[in-house]
């Protein structure tokens, strides 16, 4: 039969076995969870370069006479020297804007 002392050493190599084993496998787990975290981290670099790029393109095209021009049209309603302003009513607008006359 097994010596006592045998058994004892049996049985420290299970435990220290196991222990390395859940050791080995939270690593695992942890090291999954770093790289879903560093995953997420590049989808947000991405973004915010394709961001920074638009912005970077956004301004370039303001500096210039074109964009200029077109800031002052789009957001002050400016016009250039001899164009005409051509003014479209749609019905709803008529109504809307009698209604406001009426009060």
């Amino acid at each position: 039969m097994f010596s006592l002392k045998r058994i004892i050493l049996i049985a420290l190599g299970v435990v220290i076995f196991a222990i390395a084993v859940s050791y080995y496998r939270f690593e695992l787990d942890r090291i999954a969870q770093i790289q879903e975290a560093i995953g997420k981290r590049e989808a947000i670099l991405k973004q915010k370069r394709d961001s920074v790029r638009d912005y970077k393109e956004q301004v370039s095209f303001y500096k210039t006479q074109e964009g200029i021009e077109h800031l002052a049209r789009e957001q002050y309603n400016l016009v250039a020297p001899g164009e005409r302003v051509i003014l479209l009513k749609s019905p709803d607008v008529n109504s809307e804007i009698e209604n406001d006359e009426m009060k």
